[in-house]
């Protein structure tokens, strides 16, 4: 069990300069689990403006010793922290599968990943690559090398808990910044462990800090401190939007993974029995809390009855999950209220009842048929809700997938190479597959969307490095 974190009750506070302190006002928010809404799992510090300062300044004041420390060095900091994330798994598991509602075994394959891209990241100390390039003048050497940013600022997802910090946490410290984690308050407990993980890996004070409290007052001052050199935020189209214009604004670097309406388009020749499972897994697992959840099921005009039929009946075998909140419920909720004109309710589309239902945020997993622009097979949802659509023609089917504001992530099922790899193309997202689900993206290749789901800039892999770091051009006449 992580230390201090107890599964029926447990409490944590901010972690600055190496020490753990309360919010100076007192004040304190709690954190109540989805599956169990009358339950109080934890409660943690409202932080304001005073603890983001205090965290800032504990940053700026480790940030020049650290980043004078080799990065092979920083990296066997990062190696040592991810053996103590796998021997903390079980503990953890059961903190993450509580705040989240997703099962113990899911937060346990999470953890996993989470561990190997901290070792994949440490890694990667000792290949800190720069380049070698000839130069136009005699006597001449060239280079560039990786230097640090400064103060990074991480605002991850409460999806996926400990995955997206590590993903942004790593790379970040082995880059030699020095970091202030703002908790999302859906999964303060979920974050604050990895305080527990880099104070026991042999971290300096103040290179990672921990600040807890709501968007609203942690979140944003956090992101408009004038200090903070690089912020990276994975959460909504509109929240990311707001952040990128703060950073634009004081020119400070911007990483943003923001969301989706993916789409799994199903051609003629599709493996039907196939395509239905990676569709339902797609929109339906974790209760369609992912970014790369599917919200689309674009099917050719030839095969779109025989695919409902077996859709409709591979949903009633679809085991709930919570939603995270009641205002994600809500949402859910409105958006399948709003359907009208243009849509068709298949099933589900309200909430689930029974006992073993009654006490969390439960909705029906949800389709409808639907219009290519209907709002509902436009707009992101975030839960258990997905439209079928149409299309008479493969090219149809390509553009439909095309027309929309969001471009994270997308699949074919399909078995002719060429339209497979037309698809590969001309599909306009950032996480593109064949024959498979619209998630399952791996840690060491880059993930990010374009349009509305991104700004260009790749977390996971070698560009996370990137990311994190800026580009520093040398020139030496001899």
């Amino acid at each position: 069990m992580i230390p201090g974190m107890k599964k029926e009750l447990y409490k944590t506070q901010n972690f600055i300069a190496g020490r753990w302190t309360e919010a100076a006002s007192g004040s304190f928010f709690e954190k109540h689990p989805p599956a169990h809404l009358s339950r109080v799992l934890g409660r943690f510090p409202q932080s304001s403006s005073v603890e983001v300062e205090a965290a800032v300044e504990a940053a700026l004041t480790a940030f020049p010793e650290w980043k004078k420390r080799p990065a092979p060095a920083r990296g066997d900091l990062l190696f040592q922290a991810s053996r103590l994330m796998k021997d903390s798994a079980d503990g953890w598991a059961d903190i993450i599968s509580n705040e989240t509602g997703k099962s113990v075994s899911d937060a346990l394959f999470e953890i996993q990943a989470a561990a190997e891209y901290a070792s994949l990241i440490a890694g990667e100390g000792r290949r800190f690559f720069g380049r070698t390039t000839p130069s136009s003048r005699s006597n001449r050497f060239c280079m560039t090398v990786r230097a640090p940013i400064g103060v990074a600022a991480l605002l991850p997802s409460w999806n996926f808990p400990a995955l997206t910090t590590a993903w942004k946490l790593f790379p970040a410290l082995l880059c030699g910044n020095a970091v202030v984690l703002k908790a999302e308050e859906n999964t303060p407990g979920s974050m604050a462990v990895f305080a527990h993980f880099l104070e026991k890996a042999g971290f300096p004070r103040g290179v990672f800090n921990v600040v807890h409290g709501s968007g609203a007052f942690a979140g944003e001052k956090l992101v408009a401190h004038p200090s903070v050199g690089v912020v990276s935020f994975t959460g909504s189209s509109e929240v990311g939007r707001r952040i990128g214009t703060v950073c634009a604004e004081r020119h400070a670097k911007c990483i943003l993974e923001m969301g989706g309406k993916n789409a799994l388009v199903v051609l003629d020749d599709a493996d039907l029995e196939g395509a239905v499972e990676a569709a339902v897994r797609g929109a339906f697992s974790f209760a369609g809390q992912r970014c790369t959840a599917t919200g689309r099921f674009i099917v050719h005009a030839k095969v779109f009855e025989a695919f409902k039929k077996k859709l409709l009946k591979a949903v009633l075998r679809v085991k709930p999950e919570p939603l995270i909140h009641t205002r994600q419920f809500e949402r859910v909720r409105g958006f399948v209220e709003r359907a009208g004109d243009g849509t068709k309710l298949l099933c589900g589309g309200h909430k689930l009842r029974g006992a073993a239902f009654a006490k969390g945020c439960y909705f029906e997993p949800t389709v409808f048929e639907a219009r290519p622009d209907a709002e509902i097979a436009r707009e992101e949802v975030f839960g258990p809700v997905a439209v079928l659509i149409k299309a008479r023609t493969t090219r149809e089917a390509f553009q439909i997938n095309n027309d929309s504001r969001y471009g994270l992530s997308a699949a074919v099922w399909t078995k002719d190479f060429s339209k497979a790899m037309t698809f590969l193309e001309e599909a306009e997202v950032g996480f593109c597959s064949v024959n498979a689900a619209t998630y399952g993206a791996e840690s060491h290749l880059p993930f990010g969307g374009v349009k509305d789901s991104g700004n260009g800039v790749r977390e996971a892999g070698w560009s996370a490095v990137e990311a994190f770091s800026e580009t520093k051009s040398l020139y030496i006449d001899h």
